[in-house]
């Protein structure tokens, strides 16, 4: 069965003016939710530990992102069935859910319900995270990185404005009668609902269907038959899917197992996602050892604001590398800066600008293989079931992400902050090991 990478599909004059409104529509929505997750995001430990206690503070956090990971899951099914449009639609529409439940757990005082709320809430980073593949659905082979990129690089905006935006709308809700910090989760459903209506109004044609259409034969041999096609000596090939309603996790596992270069990309987002939220998630904690809490506050706002820097606002250029570079070579490239920043930050002791300079390298690293990666995985798979992998890349990075940041507490509190940057870097050595694989005879690759 042939893939993009195998048989690129030229792309028709007419997909120009299309993909170009899809990515100006994006960015816009991307800026929008990006407010929504951070404005939340940015007080949700603080409203958590009011409601439920200090030590439940953090699995609050954690529930946000195992909603976002298991909620792409029906989201992928609809995008399957029905097009982008509409799932990225109910993903955000189930993150505005989920902030109506946490302003009325905040209200009531419902333990529960916060923590539901929160798993919905995820919604808004699942949506986030799908339109990077819907940026790349019409695009053309040689820009598919520059143009993912851009779509990640809009997230920036939304997260540097969005905290600055708290205070304000914590401000602006207390003639509603609601309590302090519940102001942010009810702009944050705001924002969900403005960006989700905008997608159902504007996103048409629908990325998706119009790539399938296109990726259609162009006539049947026979009534109702499609052509047989014979695949070359010692190629592999995945297993026939269709681009059916039910097209699930399953079958996106059947054709991954099928494409090296699937593999590879899922593999990337996934250990990247896993090294940065394992560092990145004790750095304050390591932080407040060496800073009293008059300045633990402000030092940890710094050095996190400089990660996040790293992890978006360079995108564009490593969405260039990988176009120029080729995909694997980035990857690699991510590698060895995640590997750079584990050296860094395990060694820099409580030397705060050193730390500040391992997060940086830390956020450079997790975007080239985020990047790189996802486009990776989206050309290598058949339009039929591309939604359905992306979906089980996102719930894998999702799910290994959540496991990172709790395994990586408990490694905090025994052997300590050196050692999990150690650990952090041995878990790099399986990517290293696939990048690095010979590619068989035939399987479709970026470089074939």
């Amino acid at each position: 069965m042939a893939t993009e990478l195998t048989a690129p599909t030229p792309v028709r004059p007419d997909v120009a003016p299309i993909q170009r409104r899809t990515l100006r529509l994006l960015f816009g929505t991307q800026i929008v939710g990006g407010i929504g997750v951070t404005i939340g995001i940015s007080v949700g430990a603080l409203l958590a530990a009011r409601v439920a206690g200090t030590a439940l503070a953090g699995l609050a956090q954690s529930a946000s992102v195992v909603g976002g990971a298991l909620l792409a899951v029906p989201v992928t099914r609809i995008m399957n069935g029905h097009g982008r449009r509409p799932g990225l639609a109910v993903a955000y529409l189930a993150g505005a859910l989920g902030a109506v439940l946490v302003v009325l757990a905040t209200v009531t005082d419902f333990v529960p319900l916060l923590f539901l709320g929160m798993l919905f809430f995820g919604g808004g980073t699942a949506a986030n995270l799908q339109a990077r593949y819907t940026a790349v659905d019409l695009a053309e082979p040689a820009r598919r990185g520059r143009q993912l990129s851009l779509i990640v690089w809009a997230t920036t905006i939304g997260a540097v404005a969005a905290p600055n935006f708290a205070d304000l709308a914590d401000h602006a809700t207390t003639g509603w009668g609601l309590p302090p910090l519940a102001g942010p989760f009810a702009f944050s459903a705001a924002a969900f609902v403005l960006a989700a209506g905008v997608l159902l109004a504007l996103l048409r044609p629908d990325p998706l269907l119009t790539a399938r259409r296109l990726a259609a034969p162009a006539a049947p041999v026979a009534a109702g038959a499609a052509p047989e096609v014979t695949p070359p000596a010692g190629a592999v090939t995945p297993p026939a899917v269709t681009a059916r309603r039910g097209a699930g996790m399953r079958a996106a596992w059947q054709v991954v197992r099928g494409l090296p270069a699937a593999r590879l990309g899922i593999a990337a987002v996934a250990v990247g996602h896993v090294v940065m939220v394992a560092v990145m998630s004790m750095t304050p904690v390591r932080l407040g050892e060496s800073h009293s809490d008059a300045d633990v506050l402000r030092v940890v706002g710094i050095v996190l604001s400089l990660h996040i820097a790293g992890m978006y606002a360079l995108s564009p250029l490593v969405g260039w590398l990988t176009d120029r570079l080729g995909r694997r070579a980035v990857i690699l490239l991510g590698v060895v800066l995640l590997l750079a920043a584990c050296a860094v930050a395990g060694t820099a002791g409580h030397h705060t600008p050193r730390l500040s300079i391992g997060l940086v390298l830390l956020g450079l690293g997790w975007s080239g293989t985020m990047v790189a990666g996802s486009t990776l995985l989206s050309e290598s798979v058949p339009t039929a079931v591309r939604p359905s992998v992306q979906g089980f890349s996102d719930l894998t990075m999702g799910l290994a992400g959540a496991v990172a940041a709790a395994v990586s507490g408990f490694v905090m509190r025994g052997p300590g902050y050196p050692v999990l940057t150690l650990l952090a870097a041995v878990a790099t050595v399986p990517l290293v090991a696939l990048a690095l694989r010979p590619v068989p005879a035939g399987a479709p690759d970026e470089e074939d």
